[in-house]
């Protein structure tokens, strides 16, 4: 679609690699001085992680009921109006989900697993930018991925999906891997009924493939690099790919279909700047020549 207020959305379970490619499109906007509202996906679950705790210890038996994948744990009406209003009028509403990692939200006396209050988006900006899990989510009640104008999956194989989130949030979340491990397993009924499907809507899956043994995720181990993996990188629309450019530009790489372009992982920052920039500047040059 082609509107003045666009919408990118990465999209990806918890421990895929998202923030990732969120950081490649920050450095690409800084670059091209995109002044872009950044929503993260979490801020939009319905529960802080004190309310959960304690229902859980009410109820123990929702614990494999209720996932932060599942709809019912989530505010995806707000979600949803805030991507209808953002593409409408280039305003909503948003807040904050503190993270671990969120030294300087801590510091101003915010606790782990809390929200800040909702606020305005900031004025002014050239396009929303949403990292989380739900960016291309429909269901019979909401249809957020038709608000999205480049939606991005990023699936590594799920093997490394669990060793990269076992890692996470053992090293900066300070959760036992037997805790990380009850975790994927209570959320795998959400996760195939409500994180998959959205890779099929995708306009680009970038997926991390491990060239390296990692047939048991559960055993502790290293996160396999970069240099040790492929990443297959698959297009919905392949007509509108410039594959020959990319092949030239991207060394070791090649085509395995003809809508998918496998690269070496090493290379990746390479291949989604190549590919993601000339997007995002489409989708401005739509905007400002409207």
């Amino acid at each position: 679609m082609s509107r003045e207020y666009p919408i990118i959305a990465v999209t990806g379970s918890s421990g895929a690699g998202t923030t990732t490619v969120k950081r490649t499109f920050e450095r690409m906007f800084a670059r091209e001085d995109v002044h872009a509202a950044f929503v993260d996906g979490d801020a939009f679950h319905r529960y802080t992680r004190q309310e959960l705790a304690r229902m859980f210890r009410e109820e123990p038996e929702r614990k494999d009921e209720l996932s932060h994948f599942a709809v019912e744990a989530n505010l995806l009406g707000r979600l949803e109006a805030l991507f209808q209003d953002y593409g409408d009028n280039g305003y909503g509403t948003y807040r904050h989900y503190i993270h671990a990692e969120d030294k300087s939200m801590i510091e101003a006396g915010y606790q782990v697993g809390t929200f800040t209050e909702w606020q305005s988006l900031p004025s002014g900006t050239d396009l929303l930018f949403y990292e989380g899990l739900h960016g291309g989510l429909v269901t019979a009640e909401h249809d957020i991925a038709r608000h999205v104008d480049l939606l991005v999956g990023v699936a590594p194989t799920m093997n490394l999906e669990w060793i990269q989130k076992i890692d996470r949030d053992i090293q900066a979340r300070g959760y036992t891997q037997e805790a990380v491990i009850d975790t994927i397993l209570g959320r795998m009924d959400d996760y195939v009924r409500y994180i998959l499907p959205q890779f099929s809507r995708t306009h680009i899956n970038f997926q991390r493939v491990p060239t390296v043994d990692t047939s048991n995720p559960f055993e502790v181990q290293d996160i396999p690099t970069d240099a040790e993996s492929f990443v297959v990188i698959r297009f919905r629309d392949p007509a509108t790919v410039d594959f020959p450019y990319l092949l030239a530009m991207i060394q070791d790489s090649f085509m395995s279909r003809p809508h998918t372009l496998v690269v070496p992982g090493s290379r990746l920052s390479l291949a989604m700047e190549l590919i993601l920039g000339p997007l995002v500047r489409h989708l401005l040059a739509q905007r400002r020549f409207r």
